[in-house]
């Protein structure tokens, strides 16, 4: 179980408008219908298929097939003087987890599950498009909605942003959330600059020589190689990056051998990378392969390493994240409020959309430990406190009022 926090034994839910309120019911219908029938990134048709039912039923234009299951609604509001973009983003895509929850809305999809939330985030989408799109007379300027397919893997804002979601209209601000069980139901984690970090992957195939367990010496073994490079590589973060600059080096497997008697010839190992600060993109490529090649030339062995950056950090807009955290002030009250440190080794591909316009992705608490609601993200047995839901919607319809009748006017971007 996560949390240390207080548990929200009462949250205050006053401040949430009562139009929103009332939705809540709505909110928890399409996000367990959802979480029946998870899928995997790329594959969300039967999730698109709901989305676009839902945004065609309410009237809201909108493109589906868009980096295969993506969907785009825009709507626009009716006040004068609006000619500002703001796009607001959600993922789509489940994980290849095999639920252990025993609840009624429990994943029908054998070895898939939301187990991050994101089918809490659709909800969230689906009900701050609906909302706008009945109070259009409330704001001016444009809303688009992306939902993303393909977060967790392979990716999917980066061709969605290569298939022109932010242009026509061009958009000139983007906010998400994260549904978050590594806080208490209600909080709001948001802060200015680095929320989470770039990662980068490799694989790396030793090239030894085997042989007999007895007779060493006639071999080149990989499994030492390995141990050696799997220790040395701590020593990039400890002595080769600032101890300002949070950084981590994981090697997360590591496969060799067939018998005890046998020396073996190859082990594999797989690492993740992760970081905050930009200016360390293309270090650790070269600095891996620098203590790879050292070690293996050292003991007579070969190499084979395959590295790739995956996503680079999440980079939040100080004018942004500061309109959410003024938001969230106003719809928030639980025992922490606000959290402004809230970083996290964890990464997300919101980080394309926020190196092209300036934005804000930040968390939004779901764990409630008094319901057995705080397992953490990834967990088969994830799950979170519904409640946030509309609390979700309410920051969002409240981003977009005091964007486009502040930010967007008397502060441009």
């Amino acid at each position: 179980m996560v949390s240390t926090f207080p548990n929200p034994s009462s949250v205050d839910l006053s401040r949430i408008r009562l139009s929103i309120r009332s939705l809540q019911p709505q909110l928890v219908e399409w996000r367990r219908r959802l979480h029946q029938q998870p899928e995997l990134g790329f594959q969300e048709k039967l999730t698109a298929e709901f989305v676009s039912q839902k945004l065609q039923e309410w009237g809201i234009d909108h493109q589906t097939g868009i980096a295969h299951t993506g969907i785009v609604a825009t709507i626009k509001g009716n006040k004068l003087g609006g000619e500002k973009v703001l796009a607001i983003r959600a993922d789509m895509d489940a994980l290849p987890i095999q639920e252990l929850n025993e609840v009624p809305y429990k994943s029908q999809h054998d070895g898939v599950m939301h187990a991050c939330g994101h089918d809490g985030h659709i909800a969230i989408a689906l009900g701050t498009a609906y909302y706008l799109q009945q109070h259009r007379q409330d704001f001016s300027g444009t809303v688009k909605i992306i939902f993303q397919p393909a977060e967790e893997s392979p990716g999917g804002a980066k061709p969605m942003i290569e298939a022109g979601v932010l242009k026509n209209p061009d958009v000139d601000a983007i906010i998400g959330l994260h549904l978050w069980n590594n806080l208490p139901l209600g909080t709001v984690g948001v802060r200015a600059g680095a929320l989470m970090a770039a990662v980068e992957c490799f694989n790396c195939t030793i090239l030894g020589k085997g042989g007999h367990g007895a007779l060493p010496h006639q071999t080149v073994d990989s499994v030492v190689v390995a141990a050696q490079i799997v220790n040395a590589l701590q020593t990039i973060v400890a002595r080769n990056v600032n101890p300002i600059d949070s950084a981590v080096v994981t090697v997360g497997e590591l496969h060799a051998g067939t018998k005890r008697n046998v020396i073996a010839d190859t082990a594999r190992m797989s690492a993740t990378v992760r970081y905050f600060n930009p200016s360390l993109k293309g270090f650790f490529n070269q600095r891996v392969e620098q203590i790879i090649a050292g070690i293996c030339q050292s003991q007579g062995a070969n190499y084979d390493l395959e590295y790739w950056s995956l996503y680079p950090p999440v980079i939040n807009d100080i004018k942004i994240a500061e309109l959410v955290r003024t938001v969230a002030e106003e719809v928030v009250e639980t025992p922490l409020g606000i959290v402004p440190e809230c970083q996290t080794m964890a990464a997300e591909d919101m980080s394309f959309f926020l190196q092209e316009v300036p934005g804000c992705y930040f968390f939004l608490g779901s764990a409630n430990p008094e319901k057995d609601l705080a397992y953490p993200h990834h967990h088969p047995r994830f799950d979170f406190d519904e409640t946030a839901l509309g609390m979700g919607v309410e920051i969002f319809v409240r981003c977009v009022e005091k964007f486009f009748s502040y930010y967007a006017v008397s502060l441009p971007l």
